[in-house]
């Protein structure tokens, strides 16, 4: 049976369930609208589509090695609250998740939404009704995976808040496994911006050096010595921004690179949970006053 869009966008309209889920819907149910409501709540579908807009700032960050070490997986699963990111169902539903980059190449969240479980279920699916079931909004906000010509180390911090991997092209040993266990914590706590300074982009250099320049002159630096002053103020840039250059947080006499010496580091990638999300804030006496007058 054809099903015409305009129908379609009612039963977005009446549901706010997504397009796709909609055509399903009425393509099932033979075009019948309140049949297709009846089905989409069934599925637990209309419940998961009404919880999609809140602020999903809570959660975990898992991650998954291989036994040898040579493929890193990391990804960060939201909630909308603490409480349902400590629920077994969410936990499990994490690690699962990390293990199924790990094994299948998945390096997108498209990848992963698509990818069809045991039960026939795609992941996509499987997630909106964990929503309906649960109660709360729930989302896979970002991954990574990584691959090592050497070993990747993965770190886990305050109980998955925050996570790292980091890859190397070095050969695995007790030696070189310290140091890479050691960078990871150091990445974990100071949360560099870039690898390294050559990361850095023309562009971000000219927007720190326009700021700090307009500094100098607030302070009443000669012109004519700015440009020597933005030299060392570049160089502590460096060091505060830039992982390799970073001063390393076991011992701040030496950098991380000298650190890790003939540790060749390939990349550090850090997910900590709800970082950039703006949360909202709630007003609970507006929201009961807008249910009553519903």
């Amino acid at each position: 049976m054809k099903i015409s869009a305009k129908l379609v966008m009612e039963l977005r309209k009446k549901t706010n369930a997504g397009m796709m889920d909609c055509k399903k819907a009425l393509v099932e149910k033979e075009g019948d609208l309140e049949e297709a409501i009846t089905y989409l709540r069934e599925k637990g579908i209309t419940k998961a589509a009404k919880k999609a807009g809140r602020t999903t700032s809570q959660g975990l960050v898992f991650g998954a090695l291989t036994n040898d070490k040579k493929i890193g997986a990391l990804i960060e699963f939201n909630s909308e609250t603490d409480f349902v990111a400590k629920n077994d169902e969410f936990i499990n539903f994490g690690e699962k998740l990390a293990q199924i980059i790990l094994k299948n190449d998945i390096n997108n969240i498209d990848e992963l939404n698509t990818f069809e479980l045991e039960s026939g279920k795609n992941i996509q699916e499987t997630l909106k009704e964990m929503i309906a079931k649960i109660g709360e909004n729930m989302t896979i906000r970002r991954l990574k995976r990584v691959e090592a010509s050497g070993f990747v180390n993965l770190y886990i911090h305050m109980g998955g808040k925050i996570g790292v991997l980091v890859t190397t092209d070095s050969e695995l040993n007790d030696e070189n496994e310290s140091k890479v266990d050691d960078i990871a914590m150091h990445v974990a706590a100071m949360a560099p911006s870039y690898f390294d300074k050559t990361d850095v982009t023309e562009e971000d250099k000219e927007h720190e050096k326009s700021i700090m320049k307009k500094q100098l002159l607030e302070q009443g630096k000669p012109e004519k010595i700015i440009d020597k002053i933005l030299i060392g103020k570049m160089r502590k840039f460096y060091e505060e921004n830039c992982l390799m250059q970073q001063k390393f947080v076991k011992d701040d006499k030496i950098s991380v690179s000298q650190y890790a010496g003939d540790l060749n580091i390939i990349s550090a990638d850090r997910f900590k949970v709800g970082e950039g999300i703006e949360k909202k804030e709630e007003d609970f006496a507006a929201e009961v006053a807008a249910q009553m007058n519903q």
